[in-house]
């Protein structure tokens, strides 16, 4: 009855602990990468949405300007 269903909390040794250590660092390190890589994606996605605005907001002005004359 002093069990938990089943569940005994096993000793875990040096060599185990530093290898778990070790996994939790490198998934931070890939979830590091992985932000920086949605932030550039996302940068660069706004910058070409900002260019297509311009260019499609001055073409048809600078046709009608140079078609007025």
């Amino acid at each position: 009855m002093a069990e938990k269903s089943g569940h005994k909390q096993q000793k875990v040794s040096a060599k185990q602990k530093a290898a778990r250590i070790e996994a939790a660092k490198q998934r931070e390190i890939q979830a590091q990468k992985e932000a920086e890589r949605k932030a550039r994606f996302k940068r660069i996605f706004t910058i070409v949405v900002c260019v297509i605005l311009v260019l499609a907001l001055s073409i048809p002005t600078m046709a009608l300007t140079l078609f007025s004359l």
